[in-house]
């Protein structure tokens, strides 16, 4: 027997969340089982769990983006009892049973070793966030912007916190945009060099401003991202992974045709196996493990959906892990 969250739709508009007990018998098709460790709790986790559409494809699903843990059993050849894994993406917690359980059965395909010198615990506190903050990172390095301002949008989420700390262990002057004033302290103490408000991004603008990044990393979406890219100085790159205020991208081409400006667009779903592992080895190197402590928060798998609501309304800073066996 073993733990887990279950969701279920009790009807069109309601879904449930029970910690129930199941055995193996119950767990998803796949050909590696693994003991799960720790999980995380993401945006998409959060929304899951608060029932929110657009995250679970189809009920009764186990949600959590990511999971580490132990080989238990495999039939994948790659993978043996015992061996150390971690897991993000491809659709765990979305439209296959995901990381908040004890124990899951997953495609070999979608695994990778955990790095060596990266304790599981640390491994998800990372996770998801830290993946896509580093797909981003690597991003922006290819670009060439690796001097100049480099503006991080939404600087005291998962993604946010995780970008500050691997730009600037880069030898980036990172400057943080955040609406919480009062995380000034925890985002310098990331490395960030500089604070401004979040209002001065998130309007209307016009769609050439003046040049000020060099390159920027956006989890946010929306007026704030075509302002990001209107101020984005001559050859910048900005990298796309989220949309907290919206979807919708209001700009214009004139950053692109004008100042040579690149929007990339960074997916942590489906990244493949190679830069999957190219991403984890720079994580478990170049990212401090106090900065990363720094930004985490563990709590109980029990308590995963009462924090899914502070999540969602900003009340929750850097990363929080979920121990699936307290």
């Amino acid at each position: 027997m073993f733990r887990a969250l279950k969701t279920s739709r009790a009807d069109d508009r309601t879904v449930a969340v029970d910690l129930i007990q199941l055995t193996d018998d119950d767990l998803a098709p796949g050909d590696v089982t693994i003991d799960v460790e720790y999980s995380s709790l993401n945006f998409k986790d959060a929304l899951a769990l608060a029932g929110k559409p657009g995250v679970i494809r189809s009920y009764p699903l186990i949600p959590g983006i990511d999971l580490v843990g132990t080989v238990a059993s495999s039939e994948d050849p790659r993978w043996e009892p015992g061996d150390a894994v971690v897991l993000n993406g491809w659709g765990i917690g979305e439209e296959h049973d995901g990381g908040l359980a004890e124990r899951a059965r997953v495609s070999g395909d979608w695994l990778v070793a955990l790095p060596a010198g990266l304790d599981p615990k640390r491994a998800a506190a990372i996770g998801t966030a830290g993946f896509t903050a580093m797909l981003a990172v690597l991003a922006l390095e290819r670009a060439g912007v690796i001097e100049g301002d480099i503006l991080v949008t939404g600087a005291a989420g998962g993604v946010g916190s995780m970008a500050i700390a691997l730009l600037s262990a880069a030898g980036c002057r990172v400057v943080a945009s955040t609406g919480r004033p009062q995380e000034a302290d925890y985002l310098r103490g990331l490395g960030a060099s500089d604070i401004i408000d979040r209002a001065t991004l998130s309007g209307p603008g016009k769609p050439l401003q003046s040049q000020r990044w060099a390159g920027a990393i956006d989890s946010v979406g929306g007026t704030t991202l075509a302002n990001v890219l209107a101020q984005t100085s001559y050859g910048g790159t900005v990298a796309s992974c989220g949309l907290a205020q919206s979807g919708e991208l209001p700009a214009t081409v004139m950053p692109f045709i004008l100042r040579a400006v690149t929007l990339t667009g960074i997916n942590s779903v489906f990244a493949p196996r190679a830069i999957r592992e190219e991403a984890w080895r720079r994580l478990a190197t170049d990212l401090q493990p106090r900065l990363l402590d720094k930004m985490t928060s563990t709590i109980g798998l029990a308590d995963a959906v009462g924090r899914a609501s502070d999540l969602l309304a900003g009340r929750v800073r850097g990363r929080l892990v979920v121990d699936v066996h307290g």
